[in-house]
């Protein structure tokens, strides 16, 4: 057994030592290390079952009366005092909607710079007439027909290496 199966032993022989298995047990003699923090979760549940329970004072329900009639009599707080709890006590929630929205804008601003400085740039190309475009067309199209077909003749079984030399 080796230290991590033996640490996830360790809640069973705190709790029940009986219901431990014996590699733990073997594996606790033989390493100081594990034998070490099982001393230590004893010593911290000693100290959990020494600890008591303090008395509630007699007049807590008074005190606490007292104490909510009060905060409910207090002034609201003014809008300023309201944002400063919220960025004190916050967990940033409420932060994520105006997040999202300046991050939008920033890409909005941003992309459209670019878009409109490569527009500007850009040199446009004459309009062919829609004969020209075809006859164009029809010339790449030809001229990818015939680089095929010299690869197919390249690809003749006389020039095939894996044939033997005669």
């Amino acid at each position: 057994m080796n230290c991590t199966t033996c640490k996830a032993a360790l809640p069973d022989l705190l709790l029940d030592p009986t219901a431990a298995s014996a590699a733990a047990r073997e594996h606790l003699d033989a390493c100081p290390a594990c034998a070490a923090e099982l001393a230590e979760l004893k010593a911290t549940f000693a100290l959990l079952d020494s600890w008591e329970v303090p008395e509630i004072s007699p007049y807590f329900d008074q005190k606490l009366a007292v104490r909510l009639r009060e905060e409910q009599a207090a002034p609201a707080p003014g809008w300023f005092e309201r944002i400063r709890s919220r960025l004190l006590f916050n967990t940033g929630h409420q932060f994520r909607p105006a997040m999202v929205g300046v991050m939008a804008l920033l890409l909005i601003v941003g992309g459209g710079g670019v878009g409109i400085s490569t527009l500007s740039h850009e040199h446009q190309k004459p309009q062919l007439s829609p004969v020209v475009n075809d006859l164009q067309i029809l010339d790449n199209n030809q001229q990818a027909l015939e680089q095929v077909d010299q690869l197919l003749q390249d690809d003749s079984p006389d020039d095939n290496s894996d044939a033997p030399p005669s």
